[in-house]
């Protein structure tokens, strides 16, 4: 059952616990979801590719085990891929690694800082859970052993219109600048 088309959708930390099998399926949801000319940002978590040299990932790592149990972390080749494959134009693509590990460092700042109030706003255990957690996460985005990608995309419209500006300073123009017949 769905309760009507949207002009844009935002997927937030989804892809993340979507896992690899239903990255299509969930791609080919949002799709059903939008209008033509709709838009979609995927903001999800990435792995860097396997290379021969690369440690097969461990499902009983300190992270599958307390922090997210049903994590699957994808290369950003394989989300492209699967919103291609649903239909999905992709306009853009952004990488926040080093604004991701600033971001988690000033995290663990604060759970240092107010120790206390973490632990009586969840518990003792959960915070020395998160504390390494994401001081390792910050390691992580800092190394290139993460990173935190944004994916803009959108339903063409008939013909094939996107109704999106024609280039990245258009679109950021501030109002985004679109050309009278829509055509971005």
């Amino acid at each position: 059952m769905t309760d009507g088309t949207y002009d844009a959708i935002a997927s937030i930390g989804m892809a993340e616990h979507v896992g690899l099998s239903r990255l299509g399926p969930n791609a080919a949801h949002l799709h059903s979801l939008l209008a033509p000319g709709g838009r979609l940002l995927n903001h999800a978590i990435s792995r860097r590719p396997a290379t021969p040299s690369s440690p097969k990932a461990s499902r009983t790592s300190f992270i599958d085990r307390y922090v997210f149990p049903d994590g699957e972390l994808h290369p950003l080749a394989t989300a492209v891929e699967g919103l291609e494959s649903a239909g999905f134009e992709v306009r853009d693509v952004e990488s926040l690694r080093e604004h991701n590990a600033d971001t988690v460092r000033a995290g663990v700042a604060n759970i240092e800082q107010n120790w206390d109030q973490a632990v009586e706003l969840s518990s003792a255990g959960r915070a020395r859970v998160w504390r390494p957690y994401m001081a390792g996460s910050a390691l992580a985005f800092q190394s290139n052993r993460l990173d935190v990608d944004q994916v803009l995309a959108v339903k063409p419209g008939p013909g094939g219109t996107s109704g999106f500006p024609r280039t990245r300073a258009l679109l950021l123009a501030d109002p985004p600048l679109r050309r009278r017949d829509g055509s971005g």
